[in-house]
């Protein structure tokens, strides 16, 4: 029996799925009435809001992600706007992977409409990476519907991979072969439209007299490390010219969550209560991916512009009544006692994370306090986890909001659900939490 392997080398190695417009979609897709119309999602309903994303339609008058919903409306007379819902999306983000998985694995999640797979060397061959591709296209139209569509690019590294899929949308498939790489980059795309290039990258580089794609492939690695002031810039240099570098490792320091309020929600008598229901929230993650924390953040941004924060240290903490206790510490110090002011956004975060295998435990932790006068056993120190776990039960089997500290499961409803962030895809279990 022969060893030699019968498919030649390729140099494609990743096959990157990125979906179009992927909230839009998901809401033309459900939504029948939606369909060839340009529409804005939003996180709040108020013309002071932004789009959080937009239709192709609404994309061709000028409106696009972070466009303030006042000015879209402007460029779009006809434009409608939809309120977010992060549940579906996540739930369609589930069912697109399970999708994908039919016809190769999925190998990383990069964000909630963005997949890669690499490939192994039977499937590295184009025209073999080609059928894949177009078996993902037509599993996922029959799976999750024909208006929710992506582009595919197949590339030899991730990065490559991902700029693939912007040199032809909507609905594209772009091979990238080593050989196309530099001509097609710097005929299609602008700085901005590298991964790793934001707003104020761009400024720099324009700056230092780097304006098109083809100055940048210019630059030696040392350069580009220099410019960026990282070694982000020198990676940059090995991924444009195909290396497969490994992903650099990431560690989670943080745990937290952001709403923008309605109107109705500004006052501060009101805002207490979306304060209070995103710490319950933050505190009930912590608890189910197994971390204590020893710090807690407050930030608020107010409507007249100004920003109030502050935070607190405590003992290394899961239950929820520790850090309702800092969040309404540091509200009684930073919120000003007038009845004027009205608050526009608010976030808690939750620092100093530690996996709860790694704690060393307290000596004195499992005592119970004694009341001296009265010989009797007080509230002991393991009632608050105790509660809390009970809570996360009662809250994940009836329904988020069931049940709350310090406030009424109807004060929760209209701002408790999970959001979907950049950086981070809301597991399904948040959705009860």
């Amino acid at each position: 029996m022969s060893n030699i392997n019968p498919y030649p080398l390729s140099p494609l190695k990743w096959l990157y799925v990125d979906f179009n417009s992927y909230f839009a979609s998901v809401e033309q897709q459900e939504q029948p009435h939606l369909r060839g119309k340009p529409v804005a999602v939003v996180p709040v309903d108020t013309q002071s809001t932004c789009a959080i994303a937009a239709s192709y339609e609404a994309k061709a008058f000028g409106v696009k992600t972070g466009t303030p919903i006042w000015e879209a409306k402007r460029l779009c007379r006809g434009l409608i706007c939809v309120l977010a819902r992060h549940e579906l999306y996540v739930d369609y983000h589930h069912r697109a992977i399970d999708e994908i998985n039919r016809h190769i694995p999925v190998s990383a999640v990069c964000s909630i409409d963005e997949m890669a797979s690499e490939l192994l060397r039977n499937e590295a061959q184009p025209e073999v990476a080609r059928r894949i591709a177009l078996s993902v296209k037509a599993g996922l139209r029959a799976s999750l519907g024909p208006w929710v569509r992506c582009s595919i690019g197949v590339a030899a590294n991730r990065y490559l991979a991902k700029v693939a899929t912007d040199l032809e949308k909507p609905d594209g498939l772009t091979i990238l072969m080593p050989d196309d790489v530099e001509r097609r980059l710097i005929a299609d795309l602008e700085p901005r439209d590298l991964p790793g290039i934001g707003r104020n990258m761009e400024r720099r580089l324009r700056d230092q007299g780097i304006v098109t794609v083809a100055d940048i492939m210019a630059l030696d690695r040392r350069r580009l490390r220099h410019m960026w002031g990282s070694i982000w810039g020198e990676r940059m240099w090995y991924l444009l010219r195909g290396y497969d570098l490994p992903e650099p490792e990431t560690q989670r320091r943080s745990i937290g969550h952001s709403h923008i309020l309605g109107p109705a929600l500004r006052p501060p008598g009101e805002a207490i209560n979306v304060a209070r229901r995103l710490t319950l929230k933050a505190a009930a993650r912590l608890r189910r991916m197994g971390y204590s924390a020893t710090c807690f953040g407050f930030s608020a941004r107010l409507e007249d512009g100004r920003r109030l924060r502050g935070d607190m240290r405590c003992r290394p903490a899961q239950d929820s009544q520790t850090f309702l206790s800092l969040l309404l510490h540091i509200w009684e110090r930073v919120i000003p006692c007038e009845q004027a002011i009205l608050v526009k956004k608010i976030s808690v975060v939750l620092l100093g994370l530690e996996p709860l295998d790694m704690r060393q435990p307290d000596l004195f932790e499992a005592l119970v306090p004694v009341d001296e006068e009265e010989g009797e056993a007080v509230v002991p120190v393991t009632a608050p986890m105790a509660i809390s776990h009970a809570l996360d039960r009662l809250n994940h089997r009836f329904g988020r909001d069931t049940v709350l500290i310090g406030m009424l499961p109807s004060a929760g409803r209209g701002f408790s659900g999970s959001k979907i962030a950049f950086t981070r895809i809301p597991d399904r279990e948040e959705f009860r939490e």
